[in-house]
């Protein structure tokens, strides 16, 4: 699979999606709110989005052990169904820590131009929803600790899978400062 490959989910079985999501649950949470920081909350991501994620993961395009050894057995139509059931559940959301609050909101609404940082919410949108037709994942509410952990991968050259190389680029302009106040004021963003 290509890693700008667009996945088009028309039709699914959330139900297969919720009995697949049994071993999911363990890390990510019987609903996909994972309460562990370094996993990734999967509820209310774009269907399309997660899809992407579990193929990259099997082909090797994004490289994690344990995530290899769990989507080694699944089909096309059980990702597609996982990202269903994923999608249809209600994220939660956590709280920015005050003191980054300032300079995180700054770096997600309009980027810092000396460094060459667009705004995250033009691709994320205001309120961290993303855009699944551009594989822009959603981010509200998402922790802090795992957003962080993949932008620096990003900075470092160690997660691959960004459409056009935009992440990359992007991550590898942030400090370490910048980027933990973004990963911190995105696990605070909740819909208005």
């Amino acid at each position: 699979m290509n890693v700008n490959s667009v996945i088009n989910i028309t039709t699914g079985n959330i139900n297969n999606g919720k009995s697949l999501s049994q071993t999911c649950a363990v890390c990510h949470g019987p609903d996909g709110n994972s309460v562990n920081p370094i996993w990734p909350k999967l509820a209310g991501q774009h269907a399309s989005y997660t899809a992407k994620q579990l193929k990259n993961f099997k082909d090797g395009i994004r490289v994690n052990a344990q995530m290899a050894g769990m989507v080694a057995t699944l089909s096309e139509q059980d990702m597609n169904d996982l990202g269903l059931y994923f999608e249809a559940q209600k994220n939660s959301f956590g709280y920015a820590k005050p003191e980054s609050i300032n300079l995180g909101e700054k770096i997600y609404r309009a980027g810092h131009s000396e460094s060459g940082i667009p705004a995250c919410m033009s691709c994320h949108g205001p309120a961290g929803s993303g855009n699944p037709g551009a594989m822009y994942p959603l981010l509200r509410g998402q922790h802090a600790e795992y957003t962080a952990s993949q932008l620096k991968m990003f900075k470092k050259g160690e997660r691959n899978n960004d459409t056009n190389n935009v992440m990359r680029s992007i991550a590898s302009r942030m400090t370490k400062e910048q980027i933990e106040a973004v990963s911190e004021y995105i696990q605070g963003l909740r819909l208005q």
